[in-house]
């Protein structure tokens, strides 16, 4: 049999930090690896609504490396244009995934249907990118792996899934087919994450496609972590304010969540209720809590990260109105991390124009973002077709980051047992991306480039040794 053409196409990720989407075409199979959704600026929002590239029916698979939005949040649009493949991830990411897409489809129910009742669509009869019953028509596809096996994908693909510290179930993917091979870094987590087990190291591969959300910037190693945000939640406290968190429900909340619990148990801020204002967080509290998963650290126990004094659990949209009947001093953690969307705009509305409130952003805040416009001293921002005005205190946080900062990637990147042919680096805007290449051929010396949205390269086989 003659030998396949490989080649892969950047349909995500590509100079900028959101909807990952990468394509591998092995002859005439085509096998899709993440499957994101375009978030922050509206130029990448609308490529959400634009035409998939190819036949959605003609992928064959798609490889999943975790579970955040900008990974998978596309799959129930590919599944309504015609996908109906296995989607391989590990049980973690089946996990999150589900409980993640549950989600998306609902809300792009009720955006639809804002966009209705507003009039603000362009369409008379605005329709959702997805719904409900296509994301129930994704979740039958998964097919769960383990860590550090080989998988035999068919048609002499075989892929491999490594840990990568990032949120519950996150890997790095090598695939190897037709005497050639391409690692994905996925989102890299930091050495060690604050709950689950440390990345592992894959093995080397002649392509790989390395992430740069923080490529240009090295995380913060205080004396005494989290500092400034005990500090600020003591003074809020003190003056009788509320604080709001806004954190993404994936990984993120649970990991502000045991950062609290170690800040009262270490008597650094005051023992006050601590509020989960997010169905979807509460869902994958209830993940991380399954030790059947096996991904929580050694030294990390579920009280680490849910035994608070007080801990109110908002499941129901009932709930979440009624905080807005009490001001007493407390600690509302609602997502989105961003502040793009979910209960912790209706509580930014409330509470940013107090000055005796705190809000305290716990990562990085995408170009384009609400986030964003709060961490760079907006004045206002609008909230629901309304402008806001600022007055809260604004404090960033950027421990909290699960990704790996520049020196982190770096590590992983020499920790390979091989020297690349080329380094793909996607995934950080583009200034970034640039940086991030830049210092990979300047330290290891390898072949290191930041390709465009839709382009296409070949991944050629290595050459036999004479």
């Amino acid at each position: 049999m003659a030998q396949r053409s490989v080649t892969l196409t950047f349909l995500g990720a590509a100079g900028t930090v959101t909807g990952s989407k990468y394509l591998l075409t092995i002859g005439d199979r085509r096998v899709l690896v993440d499957a994101g959704m375009f978030q922050g600026e509206k130029q990448w929002r609308l490529r959400n609504w634009a035409e998939f590239p190819v036949d959605p029916a003609s992928i064959s698979d798609v490889v999943l490396t975790h579970a955040h939005t900008d990974h998978v949040g596309y799959l129930p649009a590919l599944v309504r244009g015609g996908f109906a493949g296995p989607v391989w991830a590990t049980e973690g990411t089946r996990r999150i995934g589900e409980i993640v897409l549950r989600d998306a489809g609902k809300l792009q129910e009720e955006q639809a249907e804002e966009a209705r009742r507003g009039g603000w669509s362009k369409h008379e009869h605005p329709k959702p990118l997805f719904d409900v019953q296509d994301v129930e028509a994704t979740l039958p596809l998964f097919r769960s792996v383990d860590f550090e096996e080989d998988v035999d994908l068919g048609d002499g693909l075989v892929g491999r899934w490594t840990r990568a510290g990032h949120i519950l179930g996150s890997a790095s993917v090598r695939l190897e087919v037709e005497g050639t091979s391409v690692l994905f870094s996925g989102d890299l987590g930091r050495h060690d994450h604050p709950i689950l087990k440390a990345r592992g190291t894959p093995r080397g591969a002649r392509y790989v496609v390395c992430e740069s959300t923080y490529g240009d910037r090295e995380h913060p190693e205080p004396q005494v972590a989290h500092a400034e945000m005990a500090d600020a939640i003591t003074r809020t406290i003190q003056r009788g304010g509320l604080v709001v968190i806004p954190a993404f429900a994936v990984d993120r909340t649970q990991g502000v969540l045991k950062d609290l619990v170690t800040m009262m148990r270490e008597r650094r801020i005051p023992e006050v209720p601590v509020v989960v204002d997010s169905p979807m967080a509460l869902k994958v509290l209830d993940a991380y809590r399954d030790e059947s998963l096996g991904e929580l650290r050694e030294d990390v126990d579920v009280e680490d990260f849910t035994g608070l004094p007080e801990l109110i659990e908002a499941a129901s949209s009932a709930d979440s109105r009624a905080l807005n009947r009490r001001f007493d001093p407390m600690i509302i953690v609602a997502s989105s991390g961003m502040a793009e969307g979910g209960r912790v705009l209706h509580h930014l509305a409330r509470l940013l124009p107090d000055r005796r409130n705190t809000v305290i952003l716990t990562g990085f805040q995408a170009s384009g973002t609400r986030g964003r416009a709060i961490e760079d001293g907006a004045g206002s921002v609008k909230i629901n077709g309304h402008y806001i005005k600022v007055r809260a205190e604004i404090v960033q946080d950027h421990e909290f980051s699960v990704h790996g900062d520049a020196s982190d990637l770096m590590d992983w990147l020499r920790a390979l047992d091989q020297e690349p042919e080329t380094v793909f680096v996607t995934h950080g805007e583009l200034d970034v991306a640039r940086t991030f290449a830049g210092r990979i051929g300047a330290e290891l010396d390898w072949n290191a480039v930041v390709p465009r949205h839709g382009e296409v390269v070949s991944l050629l086989p290595a050459q036999p040794e004479d």
